[in-house]
């Protein structure tokens, strides 16, 4: 009897491997490629391709040109490098000149899916560092789109684009326009919208999504007028447009000092030399400052990104909306976004051991604040101090300093950006949300206090569904909390709407509007009570009525 069960067995799975549902060699307007088949589960199979080109290798400072093409079948089967960047600690560079390439992941049930909606991530990293594959840790890489594509049913797609000097430094005019790593994204997204019903897709239903400056990079993507069509949907996940770091105001000032690190003249000549200059030096002239401080907060550092160009930002980004009003748009930020950042201003906020100076809340609102001089600072300090009472704790003085960061850096500007969505709309559906899972290390592990909330990034884990993919290292409530993200974004990627889809959620997320400003707190212990309004109200008004109707005394 059991030779015979295991006889059945053998034979089930035999058939099964050699009906295994795969694409196969695919065709498109490059060439031919195949990736990688893998088996998933009972009747559950993945296409996996890495490293396909979407463009051909860039030349510098210049728009992305469509690929050439290949003869042959193009083997898709390993990531390709990184655009050339600086290291972690900026010491040297890695990657490549030639990283215009994309991932894909295709799922597929007893027969090759078709039709599936598509999901296209943009990486963040400051516009200086990053990789469409993320960190890796033993082979599992961040970006990995294996579990949101498995368990959403979608096609996740990820992609590179230049970074640093070489994607986004600019004169300010026609000679060096800028935003090329910009240009790299929607040259991606292009991509994915002519050949993606090749590998299953519906090109009609195409969601991008991304993180931090990939957040700000999608937010842009629905701005630009060049991306008409192209795509249904957008997710910015803590980043987007109107974020301080996100358009550079005097971008000419940053490429001369560019210019004079690399021995090149700022006058009319300067751009003819920075274009023949070798790619490394440049890379490393855009190093960041580190080491700041109150007075110089490390978000006044981030000097390479996005400019009003005249071309891919015809106009400031809030005179763009009308092209984002047929685009469903869902962002949100975490609740401690701004702790990487303050903490790197104001190093005192982490330790059990050193206080933070009332001194250090009143120098860094001080800066963030500094075109308004005395009136904005003083202004500032007495609305987040108006809780403290006579004796505030050191811990609420630390609480306050993360506040500080994260509603300047990321809250704000993106209640601004859904504001402005939910204006504009005509069909585009506006959500909002607030992800709150407190920090894994939290108490446990310098630099993390017992009071984290979620840290910038910390939402990425849970997004791309790693307590999923090594469950040892996570407990069961993160796998429910990245379950649930899953489910919402797959669900508004198929439908538009983050509760109706393929997947169950725990909580119905109502739409955002123009007077009822409501959003869903995400966390592992989400009910109906994290329906909430109005984030943050008291603090939104400050940033964007208070503080810019008082007379400026700066200007840049």
């Amino acid at each position: 009897m059991m030779a015979k069960l295991g006889i059945l067995v053998a034979v089930t799975v035999f058939l099964e491997t050699v009906s295994a549902a795969s694409l196969g060699v695919v065709y498109t307007e490059g060439g031919m490629v195949e990736g990688e088949n893998i088996r998933l589960g009972f009747r559950r199979h993945m296409d996996v391709f890495r490293g396909i080109p979407f463009a051909d290798i860039p030349g510098r400072f210049e728009k992305p040109k469509r690929h050439p093409g290949w003869d042959g079948v193009l083997k898709a089967t390993e990531y390709r490098k990184r655009c050339l960047q600086l290291n972690l600690i900026m010491t040297d560079t890695r990657g490549s000149e030639d990283c215009l390439y994309l991932n894909i992941w295709v799922p597929h049930g007893r027969s090759v899916s078709t039709n599936l909606p598509v999901m296209v991530w943009i990486y963040g990293g400051g516009y200086l560092l990053g990789g469409s594959m993320g960190a890796n840790f033993l082979d599992n890489y961040l970006y990995s789109g294996q579990e949101v594509a498995d368990r959403g049913n979608v096609i996740v797609v990820t992609l590179g684009y230049r970074l640093g000097t070489l994607g986004f430094l600019s004169t300010g005019d026609a000679s060096l326009p800028g935003n090329y790593g910009l240009w790299d994204q929607q040259a991606a997204i292009a991509w994915v919208h002519r050949n993606i019903r090749s590998f299953g897709g519906d090109p009609d239903n195409t969601t991008i999504f991304g993180e931090s400056a990939g957040g700000a990079s999608v937010s842009f993507q629905t701005l630009t007028p060049h991306n008409k069509g192209l795509f249904k949907r957008a997710i910015s996940q803590s980043g987007n447009a109107f974020c301080p770091w996100a358009v550079i105001k005097n971008p000419r000032k940053i490429a001369e000092e560019v210019a004079l690190k690399v021995n090149c003249p700022t006058d009319d000549r300067m751009a003819a030399c920075l274009k023949m200059t070798d790619p490394v030096l440049l890379t490393m002239a855009g190093t960041l400052k580190l080491g700041s401080s109150p007075d110089a907060p490390i978000v006044d550092n981030l000097i390479l990104s996005a400019v009003i160009d005249g071309d891919f930002l015809p106009d400031e980004p809030y005179n763009l909306f009308h092209n984002a009003a047929e685009i469903d748009y869902l962002a949100g930020v975490n609740d401690m976004d701004g702790h990487f950042f303050s903490a790197l201003d104001i190093p005192s906020i982490n330790s059990q051991l050193v206080d933070t100076s009332i001194d250090d809340v009143k120098r860094l609102l001080a800066t963030y604040t500094k075109e308004k001089g005395k009136a904005g600072s003083d202004e500032a300090f007495s609305t987040y101090t108006s809780t403290w009472g006579t004796n505030p704790s050191r811990e609420i003085i630390k609480k306050t300093v993360v506040e500080i960061g994260t509603d300047y850096i990321f809250l704000v500007p993106t209640q601004t950006a859904l504001y402005l969505h939910a204006a504009n709309a005509t069909t585009g559906r506006t959500y909002s949300y607030l992800f709150s899972e407190p920090n894994r290390m939290g108490g446990i592990a310098l630099p993390y206090p017992s009071w984290m909330g979620a840290d910038h990034a910390d939402d990425l884990q849970y997004m791309f569904g790693k307590p999923f993919t090594t469950p040892l290292a996570y407990w069961p409530r993160h796998r429910d909390v990245s379950g649930y993200m899953i489910a919402y974004w797959t669900n508004f990627a198929r439908t538009g709407d983050p509760n109706k889809g393929e997947l169950r959620v725990p909580v119905t997320w109502p739409r955002f509007t123009t007077t009822g400003h409501q959003y869903l707190e995400i966390n592992s212990k989400m009910n109906k009570s994290y329906i909430r309004q109005k984030m943050r109200v008291r603090y939104v008004h400050f940033w964007t009525n208070a503080l810019p109707n008082l007379p400026t005394v700066i200007s840049d």
